[in-house]
């Protein structure tokens, strides 16, 4: 079936954004407004969409990058494509489509970390027979995106969802409601406040927070079109925990979460979370996605906690398919490779040296 490729532009965000809110496998990270947000960042967006009959059946948002010194380009998708993944001439299709302007920027390769369980080994023999060749680096949480997750469906209503819930966080809930903890809604002024707990957070746990200024554009790009929400924690008149949640259909996203030093045993982080998960409810959401967790971890290993906590209510833990790189340059795919983990852990030395001659 033949169809029509357009690259999108500006007139046309708000049916691009349409399409991913609509489709099953739709997802924030491919909208408009991220691909708007990660222009501030270094990074050139790309919107490309194939359309049956003037309707838009495949799309992607490509993020464009040029490697330090050599200058080439890399694409990245985010949890993307969106498409059926099952109609092998239609992902074709978009394979082709892609390619030509990979071709045109002259990028290197394509990667993607499509929403898609592990356990799909058909889509993974596809992957393969397309060139994809599997680029897993078991660093952090084992990707750009996390291969891990807590996924809950939140369809049952509030009080089945409680019930489920494991004892300790059902409780715990409960408790930081007694103890007079308050969640609300917050607004752009909350920004600075959130901020400076969830550095808080950092130092504690020890993990690299970007700047401030990235928070206030994703506040300006995603509140605005109605796919973020701030939440505030507040005891005795302080703030005292925050998070940062991503919505789009019937999906939402826990993104950042911070949380102070103080009065933490009061427990903010559960209500905040089961306050959340309310909110996506009454928006419409069936999919309460709790964002990244550590695989395969024991419970002596220090990032336990964060595993138990989301786990706690009794979301589904969940392993993607991974990172998938499509390569269009061999040669200069090895060199990069090769390159670009030594570059990886130069930089994050200098920054962990220069954090510790600060605080020195």
């Amino acid at each position: 079936m033949p169809y029509t490729a357009r690259l999108i532009d500006d007139a046309a965000k708000e049916r691009f954004d349409q399409f991913m809110a609509r489709h099953a496998k739709g997802h924030v990270l491919q909208t408009w407004g991220w691909g708007e947000l990660k222009s501030k960042t270094g990074w050139k967006p790309w919107r490309l969409a194939l359309e049956d009959r003037g309707e838009i059946v495949a799309a992607i948002s490509i993020l464009e990058r040029k490697i330090p010194v050599v200058g080439i380009p890399i694409f990245y998708a985010s949890r993307g494509p969106v498409l059926d993944w099952a109609d092998h001439e239609l992902f074709d299709a978009l394979l082709l489509e892609i390619k030509k302007l990979a071709k045109k920027r002259g990028a290197i390769f394509l990667k993607i970390d499509p929403d898609i369980p592990s356990a799909d080994q058909d889509l993974e023999d596809y992957l393969k027979s397309r060139g994809f060749r599997s680029a897993e680096t078991g660093k952090g949480f084992e990707g750009v995106q996390p291969k891990y997750v807590f996924r809950l469906d939140i369809s049952p209503d509030e009080e089945t969802l409680m019930a489920q819930m494991h004892q300790k966080t059902r409780y715990n809930v409960k408790l930081a409601t007694k103890k007079g903890v308050v969640i609300r809604v917050g607004t752009k002024e909350d920004l600075p406040a959130f901020y400076r707990v969830l550095k808080e957070t950092t130092e504690r746990d020890k993990f690299l927070v970007r700047a401030y200024s990235y928070f206030e554009d994703m506040y300006d790009e995603l509140h605005a079109a109605g796919m973020a929400e701030l939440f505030i924690a507040e005891y005795e008149g302080q703030i005292i925990a925050g998070t940062l949640a991503l919505i789009i259909g019937e999906k939402a996203w826990y993104l950042y979460g911070a949380s102070s030093n103080s009065h933490r045993n009061v427990m903010p982080n559960y209500l905040i979370q089961w306050e959340m998960i309310r909110w996506a409810k009454a928006k419409g959401c069936t999919l309460y996605d709790f964002r990244g967790v550590p695989g395969h971890l024991t419970e002596d290993n220090p990032l336990y906690g964060l595993y138990r906590f989301k786990k706690g209510f009794n979301g589904e833990y969940t392993e993607f398919i991974g990172e998938w790189d499509l390569v269009y340059r061999p040669v200069v795919y090895f060199l990069w490779n090769t390159l670009e983990p030594v570059y990886s852990d130069l930089v994050k030395g200098v920054i962990g040296k220069l954090r510790r001659r600060n605080k020195g």
